[in-house]
Protein backbone atom coordinates (compact mmCIF):
# COMPACT_ATOMS: atom_id res chain seq x y z
CA UNK A 1 0.00 0.00 0.00
CA UNK A 2 1.31 3.53 -0.82
CA UNK A 3 0.16 7.02 0.60
CA UNK A 4 0.39 10.15 -1.54
CA UNK A 5 -1.10 13.52 -0.66
CA UNK A 6 -2.73 16.29 -1.80
CA UNK A 7 -3.90 19.65 -0.98
CA UNK A 8 -7.21 21.31 -2.48
CA UNK A 9 -9.38 24.07 -1.31
CA UNK A 10 -12.60 22.20 -0.91
CA UNK A 11 -12.99 18.10 -1.13
CA UNK A 12 -16.12 16.85 -1.88
CA UNK A 13 -17.28 12.79 -1.09
CA UNK A 14 -19.67 11.55 -3.58
CA UNK A 15 -19.63 12.47 -7.62
CA UNK A 16 -23.48 12.29 -7.57
CA UNK A 17 -25.52 15.29 -8.91
CA UNK A 18 -25.28 17.00 -5.28
CA UNK A 19 -21.43 16.73 -5.24
CA UNK A 20 -21.08 17.34 -9.15
CA UNK A 21 -23.10 20.71 -8.04
CA UNK A 22 -21.36 21.36 -4.86
CA UNK A 23 -18.14 21.36 -7.06
CA UNK A 24 -19.60 23.49 -10.06
CA UNK A 25 -20.28 26.05 -7.76
CA UNK A 26 -16.91 25.87 -5.61
CA UNK A 27 -14.83 26.40 -8.92
CA UNK A 28 -17.31 29.03 -10.27
CA UNK A 29 -16.13 30.81 -7.02
CA UNK A 30 -12.44 30.33 -7.69
CA UNK A 31 -11.64 27.36 -5.37
CA UNK A 32 -9.58 24.17 -6.32
CA UNK A 33 -11.60 21.32 -5.89
CA UNK A 34 -11.61 17.19 -5.60
CA UNK A 35 -14.30 15.18 -5.66
CA UNK A 36 -14.05 11.41 -4.42
CA UNK A 37 -16.30 8.65 -5.83
CA UNK A 38 -15.90 4.69 -5.13
CA UNK A 39 -19.02 3.46 -7.97
CA UNK A 40 -20.29 5.98 -10.77
CA UNK A 41 -19.53 9.86 -11.06
CA UNK A 42 -23.12 10.99 -11.73
CA UNK A 43 -23.98 9.19 -9.21
CA UNK A 44 -27.72 6.54 -8.51
CA UNK A 45 -29.59 9.03 -10.05
CA UNK A 46 -27.41 8.96 -13.81
CA UNK A 47 -27.85 5.18 -13.53
CA UNK A 48 -30.03 3.35 -11.21
CA UNK A 49 -33.17 5.96 -10.08
CA UNK A 50 -34.20 8.98 -11.76
CA UNK A 51 -33.58 8.04 -14.88
CA UNK A 52 -33.52 5.07 -15.93
CA UNK A 53 -37.16 4.68 -14.20
CA UNK A 54 -38.35 7.42 -16.04
CA UNK A 55 -36.78 5.75 -19.38
CA UNK A 56 -38.40 2.74 -18.26
CA UNK A 57 -41.94 4.79 -17.54
CA UNK A 58 -41.97 6.78 -20.10
CA UNK A 59 -43.39 4.15 -22.93
CA UNK A 60 -45.74 2.83 -20.35
CA UNK A 61 -47.08 6.43 -19.70
CA UNK A 62 -47.30 6.99 -23.71
CA UNK A 63 -49.17 3.93 -23.66
CA UNK A 64 -51.32 4.93 -21.84
CA UNK A 65 -52.04 8.08 -23.51
CA UNK A 66 -52.74 6.66 -26.63
CA UNK A 67 -55.18 4.43 -25.33
CA UNK A 68 -57.21 7.04 -24.04
CA UNK A 69 -57.65 8.76 -27.47
CA UNK A 70 -60.47 7.67 -29.85
CA UNK A 71 -58.47 6.97 -33.63
CA UNK A 72 -55.60 5.72 -32.09
CA UNK A 73 -53.96 2.26 -31.44
CA UNK A 74 -51.51 0.52 -30.44
CA UNK A 75 -49.50 -1.88 -32.99
CA UNK A 76 -48.74 -4.40 -30.40
CA UNK A 77 -47.97 -4.87 -27.68
CA UNK A 78 -44.96 -2.27 -25.95
CA UNK A 79 -41.30 -3.83 -27.61
CA UNK A 80 -39.78 -4.55 -24.26
CA UNK A 81 -36.07 -5.33 -26.14
CA UNK A 82 -36.91 -1.78 -27.50
CA UNK A 83 -37.45 -0.21 -24.23
CA UNK A 84 -34.51 -2.05 -22.36
CA UNK A 85 -31.85 -0.71 -24.81
CA UNK A 86 -33.40 2.98 -24.67
CA UNK A 87 -32.80 2.69 -21.04
CA UNK A 88 -29.18 1.60 -21.39
CA UNK A 89 -28.72 4.53 -23.81
CA UNK A 90 -29.91 6.59 -21.38
CA UNK A 91 -27.66 5.19 -18.63
CA UNK A 92 -24.59 5.55 -20.93
CA UNK A 93 -24.31 1.59 -20.36
CA UNK A 94 -23.05 2.18 -16.81
CA UNK A 95 -20.18 4.17 -18.36
CA UNK A 96 -19.36 7.26 -16.41
CA UNK A 97 -16.68 8.26 -18.62
CA UNK A 98 -19.17 11.39 -19.65
CA UNK A 99 -19.50 12.59 -16.37
CA UNK A 100 -15.93 12.03 -15.06
CA UNK A 101 -14.87 14.38 -18.31
CA UNK A 102 -17.08 16.51 -17.06
CA UNK A 103 -15.52 16.88 -13.68
CA UNK A 104 -12.42 16.95 -15.30
CA UNK A 105 -13.37 19.91 -17.29
CA UNK A 106 -14.42 22.43 -14.40
CA UNK A 107 -11.52 21.64 -13.83
CA UNK A 108 -11.59 19.72 -11.08
CA UNK A 109 -10.02 16.70 -9.72
CA UNK A 110 -11.47 13.21 -9.63
CA UNK A 111 -10.12 10.88 -6.94
CA UNK A 112 -11.43 7.63 -7.07
CA UNK A 113 -12.52 5.18 -4.12
CA UNK A 114 -13.65 4.87 -0.86
CA UNK A 115 -13.62 8.29 1.39
CA UNK A 116 -13.63 8.58 4.78
CA UNK A 117 -13.01 11.87 7.28
CA UNK A 118 -9.81 10.98 9.49
CA UNK A 119 -9.80 14.56 10.91
CA UNK A 120 -9.98 18.49 10.59
CA UNK A 121 -9.93 19.48 7.02
CA UNK A 122 -8.44 15.52 6.46
CA UNK A 123 -10.05 13.12 3.95
CA UNK A 124 -8.44 9.54 3.23
CA UNK A 125 -8.91 8.19 0.27
CA UNK A 126 -8.98 4.27 -0.29
CA UNK A 127 -8.18 3.64 -3.93
CA UNK A 128 -9.21 -0.17 -5.76
CA UNK A 129 -5.50 -0.99 -5.73
CA UNK A 130 -5.24 0.07 -1.70
CA UNK A 131 -3.56 3.26 -2.51
CA UNK A 132 -4.40 5.68 -0.17
CA UNK A 133 -4.35 9.22 -0.84
CA UNK A 134 -4.82 12.25 2.12
CA UNK A 135 -6.97 15.00 0.60
CA UNK A 136 -6.13 18.20 2.73
CA UNK A 137 -8.70 20.80 2.07
CA UNK A 138 -7.82 24.11 2.74
CA UNK A 139 -11.38 25.62 3.33
CA UNK A 140 -13.80 22.90 3.59
CA UNK A 141 -14.83 19.24 3.34
CA UNK A 142 -18.58 18.21 1.49
CA UNK A 143 -20.26 15.20 2.53
CA UNK A 144 -22.63 14.20 -0.67
CA UNK A 145 -22.93 10.45 0.07
CA UNK A 146 -26.63 9.94 -0.76
CA UNK A 147 -28.54 7.26 0.58
CA UNK A 148 -28.98 3.32 0.97
CA UNK A 149 -32.52 1.44 0.73
CA UNK A 150 -33.77 0.47 3.96
CA UNK A 151 -33.89 -3.60 4.31
CA UNK A 152 -36.46 -4.27 6.69
CA UNK A 153 -35.72 -6.86 9.27
CA UNK A 154 -37.76 -9.42 8.16
CA UNK A 155 -37.17 -13.66 8.66
CA UNK A 156 -35.56 -15.11 5.83
CA UNK A 157 -34.94 -11.74 3.48
CA UNK A 158 -31.38 -11.72 3.28
CA UNK A 159 -31.39 -15.06 2.19
CA UNK A 160 -33.66 -14.88 -0.22
CA UNK A 161 -31.60 -12.51 -2.35
CA UNK A 162 -34.59 -9.43 -2.68
CA UNK A 163 -34.72 -6.95 -5.39
CA UNK A 164 -33.52 -3.02 -4.58
CA UNK A 165 -34.07 -0.40 -6.77
CA UNK A 166 -30.86 -1.02 -8.49
CA UNK A 167 -32.23 -4.40 -9.55
CA UNK A 168 -35.26 -3.38 -10.84
CA UNK A 169 -33.86 -0.24 -12.60
CA UNK A 170 -31.04 -2.29 -14.34
CA UNK A 171 -33.50 -5.42 -15.17
CA UNK A 172 -32.30 -7.32 -17.95
CA UNK A 173 -34.72 -9.76 -18.22
CA UNK A 174 -38.52 -9.14 -16.77
CA UNK A 175 -39.62 -11.96 -14.27
CA UNK A 176 -43.26 -12.85 -15.41
CA UNK A 177 -44.16 -12.88 -11.22
CA UNK A 178 -43.24 -10.26 -9.34
CA UNK A 179 -44.22 -8.91 -5.79
CA UNK A 180 -42.89 -5.21 -4.61
CA UNK A 181 -42.70 -4.58 -0.98
CA UNK A 182 -43.54 -1.16 -0.59
CA UNK A 183 -46.33 2.07 -1.02
CA UNK A 184 -44.07 4.93 -2.17
CA UNK A 185 -42.92 6.14 -4.77
CA UNK A 186 -40.40 3.76 -6.08
CA UNK A 187 -42.44 1.21 -5.43
CA UNK A 188 -45.07 2.20 -7.35
CA UNK A 189 -43.54 3.42 -10.01
CA UNK A 190 -41.39 0.07 -10.86
CA UNK A 191 -44.33 -1.86 -9.97
CA UNK A 192 -45.95 0.07 -12.60
CA UNK A 193 -43.71 0.34 -15.29
CA UNK A 194 -42.26 -3.60 -14.83
CA UNK A 195 -45.86 -5.10 -14.94
CA UNK A 196 -46.35 -3.53 -18.22
CA UNK A 197 -43.12 -4.71 -19.43
CA UNK A 198 -44.10 -8.23 -18.62
CA UNK A 199 -44.55 -8.87 -14.84
CA UNK A 200 -48.14 -9.72 -15.63
CA UNK A 201 -48.48 -10.82 -12.36
CA UNK A 202 -47.46 -8.47 -10.27
CA UNK A 203 -48.16 -7.68 -6.16
CA UNK A 204 -47.88 -4.88 -4.25
CA UNK A 205 -47.84 -5.61 -0.58
CA UNK A 206 -48.54 -2.04 1.51
CA UNK A 207 -48.00 -2.36 5.37
CA UNK A 208 -50.15 1.00 5.23
CA UNK A 209 -53.44 2.30 4.47
CA UNK A 210 -52.94 3.85 1.42
CA UNK A 211 -50.08 4.26 -1.36
CA UNK A 212 -47.92 7.55 -1.11
CA UNK A 213 -48.15 8.25 2.17
CA UNK A 214 -46.78 11.48 2.53
CA UNK A 215 -48.71 13.48 -0.21
CA UNK A 216 -52.16 14.05 0.15
CA UNK A 217 -55.34 11.09 0.45
CA UNK A 218 -56.71 11.00 -2.88
CA UNK A 219 -53.65 10.77 -4.61
CA UNK A 220 -52.91 7.45 -3.31
CA UNK A 221 -56.38 6.51 -4.08
CA UNK A 222 -56.11 7.47 -7.57
CA UNK A 223 -53.45 5.59 -8.34
CA UNK A 224 -54.79 2.36 -6.80
CA UNK A 225 -57.40 2.80 -8.61
CA UNK A 226 -55.38 2.86 -12.35
CA UNK A 227 -52.83 -0.45 -10.90
CA UNK A 228 -55.90 -2.36 -10.54
CA UNK A 229 -57.65 -1.59 -13.20
CA UNK A 230 -53.86 -2.15 -14.93
CA UNK A 231 -54.72 -5.63 -13.36
CA UNK A 232 -51.86 -5.09 -10.72
CA UNK A 233 -52.56 -7.20 -7.46
CA UNK A 234 -52.65 -4.16 -4.79
CA UNK A 235 -52.70 -5.24 -1.28
CA UNK A 236 -53.62 -2.52 2.08
CA UNK A 237 -52.57 -3.61 5.31
CA UNK A 238 -50.09 -6.10 4.25
CA UNK A 239 -47.68 -7.54 7.43
CA UNK A 240 -44.85 -9.69 5.37
CA UNK A 241 -43.98 -12.20 8.21
CA UNK A 242 -41.08 -14.34 6.41
CA UNK A 243 -39.66 -14.79 2.97
CA UNK A 244 -37.70 -17.88 1.61
CA UNK A 245 -36.47 -18.52 -2.11
CA UNK A 246 -34.63 -22.16 -2.48
CA UNK A 247 -30.49 -22.11 -1.88
CA UNK A 248 -30.57 -23.39 -6.00
CA UNK A 249 -32.59 -19.85 -7.02
CA UNK A 250 -35.86 -20.59 -8.16
CA UNK A 251 -39.25 -19.19 -6.94
CA UNK A 252 -39.53 -16.70 -3.75
CA UNK A 253 -42.25 -17.26 -1.20
CA UNK A 254 -43.65 -14.21 0.81
CA UNK A 255 -45.47 -15.16 3.70
CA UNK A 256 -48.26 -13.02 4.96
CA UNK A 257 -50.06 -12.12 8.57
CA UNK A 258 -52.64 -15.04 8.84
CA UNK A 259 -50.87 -17.62 6.75
CA UNK A 260 -51.43 -16.73 3.38
CA UNK A 261 -48.65 -16.75 0.96
CA UNK A 262 -47.11 -15.17 -2.74
CA UNK A 263 -45.05 -16.70 -4.59
CA UNK A 264 -43.08 -14.89 -7.42
CA UNK A 265 -39.91 -15.16 -9.76
CA UNK A 266 -38.62 -11.90 -8.33
CA UNK A 267 -39.33 -10.11 -4.65
CA UNK A 268 -38.56 -6.19 -5.52
CA UNK A 269 -37.87 -3.98 -1.77
CA UNK A 270 -38.84 -0.58 -1.85
CA UNK A 271 -39.54 0.55 1.78
CA UNK A 272 -37.45 3.77 1.56
CA UNK A 273 -33.56 5.03 1.98
CA UNK A 274 -31.60 6.31 4.86
CA UNK A 275 -28.56 8.34 4.77
CA UNK A 276 -25.01 6.95 3.39
CA UNK A 277 -22.79 7.61 6.40
CA UNK A 278 -21.11 4.22 6.66
CA UNK A 279 -17.66 4.44 7.10
CA UNK A 280 -17.57 8.21 6.94
CA UNK A 281 -15.53 8.31 10.15
CA UNK A 282 -17.67 10.02 12.25
CA UNK A 283 -19.86 9.00 15.11
CA UNK A 284 -23.10 9.43 13.28
CA UNK A 285 -26.77 7.82 14.21
CA UNK A 286 -28.71 8.88 11.01
CA UNK A 287 -28.41 12.06 8.67
CA UNK A 288 -25.92 14.86 9.09
CA UNK A 289 -27.40 17.57 10.89
CA UNK A 290 -26.78 20.26 9.04
CA UNK A 291 -27.78 24.56 9.33
CA UNK A 292 -29.20 26.78 6.71
CA UNK A 293 -26.31 26.88 4.86
CA UNK A 294 -25.66 23.20 4.96
CA UNK A 295 -22.77 23.21 7.46
CA UNK A 296 -22.80 20.94 10.49
CA UNK A 297 -23.05 22.64 13.65
CA UNK A 298 -20.11 23.08 15.77
CA UNK A 299 -17.89 23.15 12.68
CA UNK A 300 -16.65 26.16 10.65
CA UNK A 301 -15.55 23.23 7.77
CA UNK A 302 -17.38 20.35 7.53
CA UNK A 303 -21.09 20.72 5.55
CA UNK A 304 -23.40 17.31 3.96
CA UNK A 305 -25.54 17.92 1.02
CA UNK A 306 -28.21 15.69 -0.35
CA UNK A 307 -29.71 13.02 1.35
CA UNK A 308 -27.53 12.05 3.57
CA UNK A 309 -28.12 15.44 5.33
CA UNK A 310 -31.49 13.77 5.76
CA UNK A 311 -33.80 16.84 5.08
CA UNK A 312 -35.39 15.71 1.26
CA UNK A 313 -33.94 12.66 -0.22
CA UNK A 314 -34.81 14.27 -3.83
CA UNK A 315 -32.39 14.67 -6.36
CA UNK A 316 -33.49 18.03 -7.45
CA UNK A 317 -33.67 19.46 -3.62
CA UNK A 318 -30.06 18.01 -3.27
CA UNK A 319 -28.63 19.82 -5.99
CA UNK A 320 -30.62 22.86 -4.62
CA UNK A 321 -28.78 22.51 -1.42
CA UNK A 322 -25.31 22.21 -3.44
CA UNK A 323 -25.83 25.23 -5.04
CA UNK A 324 -26.51 27.10 -2.04
CA UNK A 325 -23.45 25.06 -0.11
CA UNK A 326 -20.95 25.67 -2.92
CA UNK A 327 -21.61 29.59 -3.04
CA UNK A 328 -20.90 29.86 0.91
CA UNK A 329 -18.03 28.03 0.72
CA UNK A 330 -16.62 30.37 -1.55
CA UNK A 331 -18.07 33.19 -0.09
CA UNK A 332 -16.26 32.47 3.32
CA UNK A 333 -13.02 31.86 1.51
CA UNK A 334 -13.04 34.78 0.03
CA UNK A 335 -14.01 36.78 3.07
CA UNK A 336 -17.24 38.13 1.53
CA UNK A 337 -20.51 38.52 3.32
CA UNK A 338 -22.10 35.04 2.96
CA UNK A 339 -25.96 35.91 4.35
CA UNK A 340 -27.39 36.87 1.31
CA UNK A 341 -30.98 35.17 1.37
CA UNK A 342 -29.06 33.18 -2.19
CA UNK A 343 -26.96 31.69 0.91
CA UNK A 344 -29.73 29.76 2.54
CA UNK A 345 -31.56 26.90 2.44
CA UNK A 346 -35.40 28.08 2.93
CA UNK A 347 -36.86 25.76 -0.32
CA UNK A 348 -37.04 22.37 2.45
CA UNK A 349 -38.90 24.00 5.18
CA UNK A 350 -41.92 24.87 2.57
CA UNK A 351 -42.03 21.62 1.11
CA UNK A 352 -40.21 20.32 -2.00
CA UNK A 353 -41.78 19.45 -5.58
CA UNK A 354 -42.18 16.42 -6.41
CA UNK A 355 -43.42 14.07 -9.35
CA UNK A 356 -44.47 10.40 -8.98
CA UNK A 357 -44.01 9.18 -13.00
CA UNK A 358 -46.54 6.64 -13.29
CA UNK A 359 -50.02 6.50 -14.69
CA UNK A 360 -51.71 8.73 -13.33
CA UNK A 361 -48.58 11.21 -12.83
CA UNK A 362 -48.70 12.61 -9.09
CA UNK A 363 -46.94 16.24 -8.49
CA UNK A 364 -47.11 18.11 -5.07
CA UNK A 365 -45.42 20.93 -3.43
CA UNK A 366 -45.42 22.21 -0.33
CA UNK A 367 -47.01 20.88 2.54
CA UNK A 368 -50.00 18.51 2.73
CA UNK A 369 -53.51 19.89 4.64
CA UNK A 370 -52.27 17.75 7.77
CA UNK A 371 -49.17 19.07 7.49
CA UNK A 372 -50.27 22.44 7.63
CA UNK A 373 -52.93 21.99 10.40
CA UNK A 374 -50.03 20.12 12.49
CA UNK A 375 -48.04 23.01 12.37
CA UNK A 376 -50.93 25.79 13.72
CA UNK A 377 -51.80 26.87 10.41
CA UNK A 378 -55.52 28.41 9.90
CA UNK A 379 -55.81 25.91 6.46
CA UNK A 380 -58.77 26.52 4.13
CA UNK A 381 -58.53 23.65 1.37
CA UNK A 382 -60.51 23.25 -1.74
CA UNK A 383 -60.69 20.49 -4.14
CA UNK A 384 -61.65 20.58 -8.19
CA UNK A 385 -61.98 17.20 -10.70
CA UNK A 386 -59.55 17.60 -13.37
CA UNK A 387 -61.49 16.10 -15.48
CA UNK A 388 -64.41 18.98 -15.62
CA UNK A 389 -61.70 21.41 -16.88
CA UNK A 390 -62.36 22.10 -20.43
CA UNK A 391 -58.95 21.23 -21.65
CA UNK A 392 -59.05 17.92 -20.02
CA UNK A 393 -61.70 16.48 -22.52
CA UNK A 394 -58.94 16.74 -25.15
CA UNK A 395 -56.81 14.62 -23.46
CA UNK A 396 -58.59 11.59 -24.36
CA UNK A 397 -61.85 9.39 -22.96
CA UNK A 398 -61.88 8.70 -19.36
CA UNK A 399 -59.72 11.22 -18.23
CA UNK A 400 -59.41 10.96 -14.02
CA UNK A 401 -57.24 13.44 -12.27
CA UNK A 402 -57.85 15.73 -9.29
CA UNK A 403 -56.65 19.00 -7.86
CA UNK A 404 -56.40 20.22 -3.95
CA UNK A 405 -55.04 23.43 -2.38
CA UNK A 406 -54.28 24.25 0.95
CA UNK A 407 -54.65 27.76 1.81
CA UNK A 408 -53.27 29.71 4.69
CA UNK A 409 -56.64 31.84 5.54
CA UNK A 410 -54.73 34.61 7.42
CA UNK A 411 -52.35 35.26 4.85
CA UNK A 412 -54.63 34.71 1.72
CA UNK A 413 -51.73 32.73 0.08
CA UNK A 414 -50.53 28.88 -0.74
CA UNK A 415 -49.29 26.21 1.68
CA UNK A 416 -49.40 23.45 -0.44
CA UNK A 417 -51.27 22.32 -4.14
CA UNK A 418 -51.46 18.95 -5.18
CA UNK A 419 -51.90 17.16 -8.55
CA UNK A 420 -53.28 13.93 -10.07
CA UNK A 421 -53.58 12.66 -12.83
CA UNK A 422 -52.41 12.07 -16.74
CA UNK A 423 -49.62 14.63 -17.55
CA UNK A 424 -50.18 16.63 -14.62
CA UNK A 425 -46.13 17.23 -13.57
CA UNK A 426 -45.97 19.85 -16.16
CA UNK A 427 -48.80 22.26 -14.05
CA UNK A 428 -45.95 21.38 -11.00
CA UNK A 429 -43.72 24.57 -11.57
CA UNK A 430 -46.32 26.63 -11.57
CA UNK A 431 -47.42 25.65 -8.15
CA UNK A 432 -43.94 25.76 -6.87
CA UNK A 433 -43.74 29.56 -8.01
CA UNK A 434 -46.96 30.51 -6.37
CA UNK A 435 -45.99 28.63 -2.99
CA UNK A 436 -42.19 29.59 -2.98
CA UNK A 437 -42.97 33.15 -3.54
CA UNK A 438 -46.09 33.58 -1.45
CA UNK A 439 -48.51 35.11 -4.25
CA UNK A 440 -51.34 36.33 -2.60
CA UNK A 441 -54.87 34.71 -4.01
CA UNK A 442 -55.12 37.98 -5.25
CA UNK A 443 -52.63 38.15 -7.32
CA UNK A 444 -52.82 34.83 -8.49
CA UNK A 445 -56.42 35.97 -10.16
CA UNK A 446 -54.70 38.13 -12.92
CA UNK A 447 -52.47 35.15 -13.74
CA UNK A 448 -54.96 34.38 -16.67
CA UNK A 449 -54.38 30.95 -18.10
CA UNK A 450 -54.84 29.71 -21.64
CA UNK A 451 -57.45 28.06 -23.18
CA UNK A 452 -57.87 24.93 -23.60
CA UNK A 453 -55.32 24.01 -21.48
CA UNK A 454 -55.67 22.11 -18.31
CA UNK A 455 -53.48 24.47 -16.58
CA UNK A 456 -57.06 26.31 -16.37
CA UNK A 457 -57.52 24.47 -12.92
CA UNK A 458 -55.91 27.28 -11.43
CA UNK A 459 -58.85 29.24 -12.36
CA UNK A 460 -61.35 26.75 -11.16
CA UNK A 461 -59.38 26.34 -7.74
CA UNK A 462 -59.60 30.31 -7.38
CA UNK A 463 -63.53 30.14 -8.64
CA UNK A 464 -63.94 27.36 -5.74
CA UNK A 465 -62.22 29.72 -3.07
CA UNK A 466 -64.40 32.37 -3.79
CA UNK A 467 -62.49 34.83 -6.20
Amino acid sequence: MTEQSTDVDVVVIGAGPAGENVAGRVVRGGLSCAVVEDHLAGGECSYYACIPSKALLRPVELAAEVGRVRGLRLEGPIDVPAVLAARDKAVAGLDDSGQAGWIAGLPATLVRGRGRVAGERLVEVTGPDGTVTRLRARHAVVLATGSVPVVPDVPGLAAARPWFSRDATTVSEVPGRLVVLGGGVVACEMAQALHALGATETTLLVRGDRLLGRMERFAGELLADSMREAGIDVRMGAKVTGVERASDGGPVTVHLAGGEQVEADELLVATGRRPATDGLGLDLDGAVEVDDSMRVPGSDWLYAVGDVNGRNLLTHMGKYQARVCGDVIAARAAGRPDDAPSLRDSADGRGAPQIVFTDPQVCAVGRTEEAARAEGFEVRVVEYDLGNVAGASLMGEGYKGRAKAVVDERRRVLLGVTFAGPAVAELLHAATIAVTAEVPLETLWHAVPAFPAVSEIWLRLLEEYGL
